[in-house]
């Protein structure tokens, strides 16, 4: 007989697969075939998995992870930040705090000053308040005087570099760790010269200079009534008129800082402010050549009375608009209606002069910027030959700006009072416990005692009830003498019938019941 092969030959063709539609015939065993469909069902499953996590990712509206991982590649580092002295709305000291702001970069015309030091003025006090003409917007970064170093320059700048020692006068925005400031707001400085030193000489002598030898030409043998002349810009104009030969100095000021003053030998009439108008005539009946006023109100009329024929009367601020922590509108109001309204033919019979000196408007709103630096060059040529020396009160760090504000409100500086971002700031008194009202202290004391007593009992368990079954025990011994029957004052009669029956039955005899249940 002959063997078929059709059976393994038909089994071996279901295991042949044809991959590609070439004609040739791939063999895969059952245990290959078996390695293969697991291999394909793991592909399968990996590509399913990736699918769905990319379709859920589409539905939620989030990003796959290519899109991740390509977001973070792009992703840039944070913008830097820097402290600031932000003034959050006008009014009080709690409006002006300390913030982090992004650093500035500069533009076209600009340069980046890295702020080592900043001048506190009394604009700025008014800036707070609300109390100037053209307020910021806020929130905004205080401060018009600044020193530092540039830190990088913007394009189309000539004339400074980075490292150069500078002093600043920007609309703003000075009192922070970095400023982007026009150039034509910039001025260098000499470079023997501190930081603390330009931030304290720029503004304050540069309005000092105007007023002295610009407004009114001061000559030699002229005499003068100065208003604040404890302050910044007072200290500036005494030592500018010093210059000038054979010059009085009638200095008005607080009682407070006489002393201190006096010990400079500039001044030779120290004045208390109260009552100085008598004080001045005392010494000069027929008045003074010129009298410089920075409070404005009713001390315009009293300036103007001291003039001599000839005098010149110059108001270059109004600080007695700032009478308390906030904005007035009555001190606004009263200050403006106390000043006399004069007219240009009482000046003409009388033969006097008014002038008024704003530098915030020189510099910024009249393009007064060519001016301001030639005078700022002079000023600089007079501290070098040793003619002026700024007078600094204190130093204070950025997070002491309040204080030094609340110092300057209250007139008690002497000199320039200078921001430095570097120093740490003076650290706080420990704050008080809140005392209690009576009504809380009642209550608190109530629970206290509860409380006490809640533990008490605790600790002490079950006492009361103790207590109570000693009592108990105490009565059922003594007995209860309304409630005791005879049998148990005489004693137990049930207890004493029962002992017959006890004892027969000890003996072995039996009782009268056992008797009858027997018989």
């Amino acid at each position: 007989m002959t063997e078929t092969t059709e059976a393994p030959v038909v089994a071996q063709t279901a295991e042949t697969k044809t991959p590609s539609p070439t004609n040739e015939t791939a063999v895969v065993t059952p245990a290959e075939n078996g390695h293969a469909e697991a291999g394909d069902a793991k592909v399968a499953a990996g590509e399913a998995a990736n699918g769905d996590e990319q379709s859920a990712a589409a539905t939620n509206g989030g990003t796959t992870p290519d899109e991740k991982a390509k977001a973070e590649e792009k992703k840039e580092d944070p913008p830097k930040e820097m402290r600031a002295v932000v003034l959050t709305g006008f009014g009080g000291f709690k409006n002006v705090k300390i913030l982090k702001k992004p650093e500035p970069t500069p533009q076209a015309g600009e340069v980046l000053i890295r702020v080592k030091a900043c001048g506190l003025n009394f604009q700025d006090l008014m800036v707070r308040l609300g109390a100037i003409d053209s307020p910021p917007k806020t929130p905004t970064i205080l401060g018009f005087e600044c020193a530092g170093e540039i830190e990088a320059v913007g394009e189309e700048v000539e004339g400074f570099k980075v490292g150069d020692r500078v002093v600043a006068l920007p609309e703003f925005r000075a009192w922070s760790e970095l400023v982007a400031v026009p150039t034509k707001y910039v001025y260098h400085i000499p470079e023997e010269m501190t930081f603390q030193d330009a931030a304290a000489i720029v503004m304050n002598y540069l309005v000092a200079y105007i007023l002295i030898f610009d407004l009114v030409s001061l000559r030699e043998g002229k005499s003068l009534l100065l208003h604040s002349v404890g302050g910044g810009v007072g200290q500036a104009i005494v030592q500018l008129a010093r210059t000038v030969p054979n010059v009085t100095i009638f200095g008005v000021c607080s009682k407070s800082k006489h002393e201190a003053l006096a010990a400079t030998g500039l001044i030779d009439h120290l004045i208390d402010r109260t009552d100085y108008v008598n004080e001045v005539r005392k010494v000069t009946t027929e008045g003074v050549d010129i009298v410089m006023d920075c409070l404005c109100g009713e001390e315009c009329n009293r300036g103007y009375g001291l003039l001599k024929p000839m005098g010149k009367y110059i108001l270059y601020g109004s600080s007695n608009v700032v009478t308390g922590e906030t904005k007035s509108f009555f001190s606004v109001a009263r200050s403006w209606w106390q000043v006399d309204k004069v007219s240009p033919i009482k000046l003409f019979d009388e033969n006097k002069s008014l002038a008024g000196f704003n530098l915030r408007h020189l510099l910024y709103q009249q393009d007064g910027a060519e001016y301001v630096r030639s005078t700022v060059d002079k000023i600089f040529g007079l501290w070098k030959d040793g003619k002026v020396k700024p007078v600094v009160d204190s130093a204070w760090a950025l997070e002491d700006v309040a204080e030094a504000m609340q110092k300057m409100h209250d007139r008690k500086n002497i000199g320039k009072l200078v921001l430095d971002p570097s120093m740490e700031p003076k650290p706080k008194p420990a704050t008080p416990a809140k005392s209690k009202s009576k009504k809380q202290a009642s209550e608190d004391k109530g629970a206290k005692k509860e409380k006490d007593d809640d533990k008490k009992a605790v600790e002490n368990g079950g006492g009361d009830e103790k207590k109570e079954g000693d009592a108990a025990e105490e009565a059922k011994a003594n007995g209860d003498a309304e409630e005791a029957t005879p049998a148990q004052v005489n004693g137990d009669g049930a207890e004493k019938k029962e002992e017959p029956a006890a004892a027969a039955a000890t003996n072995g005899d039996a009782t009268e019941s056992e008797k009858k249940e027997s018989s």
